[in-house]
């Protein structure tokens, strides 16, 4: 009897085994195709009264992303971004620059924040049909288009006596955005990721003009993907 019992259970627990394999075999057929992406890194705003870039004198600040991003095949992925990154002015102008300024009546100061969104294309640079054979690593990039909000409080002078201004501006901008990943596990990923917004504006800072190009954002972060299946399809 107890050989009996034991043989039974015996046999149980390899059937039991066998059903889960087939079961998680299966489940990792379903490619994981849905990425949620959460970043944080520094940040530096390229503005006209933002300080002295071939020097290195300008202020960093940090971004923070989160996104969701679709494979639409072995090459390529959707990616919509949302996220915030802190602007400044900054450096140290000369009088003459100050005089320049204070004649356009240009804003000396601009500290706020750039609110954004926006729909990235993006090329996996190793094609993979599913979560469970990308490689180790992967490079990534893409550029599309995007929406931004700057809400900033500005000055005309450097004065601690002046009362700043508040300004706001929304604009259109290409983000330029690229990163290389390392597999942490089956269903996630650690990256560094650079980012360039190309905004469709000169005034970011209420000073417009004075440097050769417009305002631009980078950002420089470190993200987290984790694959998922929607409830839905589970």
């Amino acid at each position: 009897m107890n050989t009996l019992v034991k043989t039974l259970s015996f046999l149980s627990v390899i059937l039991f085994s066998g059903n889960l394999a087939a079961q998680n075999f299966y489940k990792e057929r379903v490619s994981r195709d849905n990425i949620l992406t959460i970043g944080l890194g520094p940040s530096f705003a390229y503005l006209d009264n933002g300080g002295q870039y071939r020097d290195l004198n300008f202020e960093i600040k940090p971004a923070f992303s989160v996104a969701l991003t679709r494979k639409l095949n072995p090459t390529f992925d959707l990616r919509s971004t949302l996220g915030i990154q802190g602007i400044s002015s900054g450096g140290n102008p000369s009088t003459q620059i100050r005089d320049m300024w204070y004649e356009d009546f240009a804003s000396f100061t601009a500290k706020g924040s750039a609110y954004y969104f926006d729909l990235v294309p993006s090329l996996n640079l190793i094609k993979f049909t599913n979560h469970m054979h990308r490689s180790l690593f992967n490079l990534y990039g893409g550029f599309g288009l995007g929406v931004m909000n700057v809400r900033t409080e500005q000055t005309k002078s450097f004065s601690p006596e002046e009362e700043p201004m508040k300004h706001q501006i929304t604009t259109g901008y290409v983000p330029v955005r690229a990163g290389l990943s390392y597999r942490l596990g089956a269903y996630s990923d650690i990256a560094g990721e650079g980012t360039m917004m190309w905004t469709f504006t000169d005034n970011l800072d209420g000073n417009v003009g004075f440097n050769r190009y417009g305002d631009h954002l980078f950002q420089a972060q470190i993200v987290y993907r984790r694959y998922f299946v929607p409830k839905d399809n589970k």
